[in-house]
């Protein structure tokens, strides 16, 4: 078993916070999201939250929250009264980086007007806009609330409204797709100037109407040209794959999910939300909230359903698990600086991998076939 070197240098801090309510379940998701009967209880679940952030302030140490995530569910379904009321809260608990980068997710079909002027006054500085497809039929088979209009008019009324970091969420390799209805969907994406894109492949998820009744999903060989084409087109207007499924601009990566790449600590609120956090003995917490959303509003005290340690046999798999998903890399020192353990433990691995061109010398950084096959680089590390 690996032994720890020292305590790991205290990490950024970020915060997630969960909206678990949503219009509708989409077939393909296994997210903690429930479809929302009647009025959604706001003031109880504002209330809940900075109760929940309460009880987890120990966790903070000192450090100001670099950057936030509202994901869901349907975040956006709350209203910016909501959310000016919870930043109000969250702010005379916590200290924020001056620059802190702040995240909504959105869907389409949640517009009215208004609202996302609301959502900059509260504070955010960044959506993310759930597309998934503006192909009509694929949005259909993916059970979406919006059709194509309504996506379109929500990304301009975004930027109106003075969002102009913003990241629009597309999924390929869908039932019956075509590479070329693929690549529309990318042009069309791109018409709007996004400074950020999460392009991901359809996977059918454990728990979701799609694992009961599978659609046929394209061949190996269409997917990969799906891939193929549209990576080429991202490439040749100037965004990078710095991470297995997200694209960015130059210097517009997502600052939070850069942070649970690195390997960093971050807060979890709301019902079903998880969180690791560094201690200051040199223990590394994963934890996660109550996940039913009436169970969450009505617990008494802490509403941490569970927690364990990421043992230090364990903490190198799970640091490559993060860290080789992004393209270029990290630091040999960060390992250091995270786990708390000497790179020993790992360096065989490292090595071997090395002399079989999967990594780069001197960096944790897979080569370009290293990435083609990361899963069963990552097993090294077992």
């Amino acid at each position: 078993m690996p032994s720890a070197s020292a305590v790991p240098v205290c990490p950024p801090l970020s915060l997630y916070i969960h909206v678990p309510w949503c219009v509708r379940k989409c077939p393909y998701c296994d997210f903690n999201s429930h479809a929302v009967r009647g009025d959604i209880p706001e003031d109880a679940y504002l209330t809940a939250l900075l109760e929940d952030l309460e009880q987890d302030l120990s966790f903070v140490r000192g450090r100001p929250i670099e950057s936030v995530f509202i994901g869901g569910g349907t975040p956006s379904l709350m209203s910016s009264g909501f959310y000016q009321r919870l930043f109000e809260g969250l702010r005379q608990r916590l200290s924020f980086a001056p620059d802190a980068e702040i995240t909504l997710e959105a869907n389409p079909g949640t517009l009215e007007e208004g609202r996302y002027e609301g959502f900059r006054q509260a504070g955010i500085n960044r959506l993310s806009i759930g597309v998934q497809s503006f192909h009509p039929a694929h949005l259909k088979t993916l059970g979406r609330i919006h059709d194509a209009t309504a996506a379109h008019r929500a990304i301009e009324t975004a930027k109106a409204a003075g969002f102009s970091n913003f990241n629009i969420d597309l999924m390929h390799g869908l039932p019956d797709q075509t590479p070329e209805q693929a690549l529309d969907d990318l042009r069309q994406a791109l018409d709007h100037q996004p400074t950020h894109l999460s392009w991901y492949q359809l996977t059918i998820e454990p728990n979701t109407e799609f694992f009961s009744r599978p659609p046929d999903l394209p061949d190996d060989d269409r997917l990969w040209e799906i891939y193929r084409q549209g990576a080429e087109y991202l490439r040749a207007h100037n965004f990078d794959d710095y991470e297995v499924s997200a694209w960015s601009r130059p210097n517009l990566e997502s600052r939070h999910n850069l942070n649970y790449w690195q390997f960093g600590d971050y807060l979890a609120l709301g019902a079903g939300g998880h969180g690791k956090v560094s201690l200051g003995d040199g223990r590394i917490l994963r934890y996660w909230k109550t996940r039913q959303p009436e169970a969450y509003l009505n617990r008494i005290g802490s509403r941490t359903a569970g927690s364990e340690d990421i043992e230090l046999k364990e903490r190198p798999l799970e640091f490559m698990m993060n860290a080789l998903r992004l393209k270029h890399g990290v630091g040999e020192d960060l390992f250091t600086e995270r786990t708390g353990l000497p790179l020993s433990p790992v360096a065989v691995q490292l090595e071997q991998l090395r002399k079989q061109h999967l990594l780069v010398p001197g960096r944790i950084q897979t080569t370009e076939q290293g990435q083609r096959y990361l899963n069963s680089l990552l097993e090294q590390f077992l």
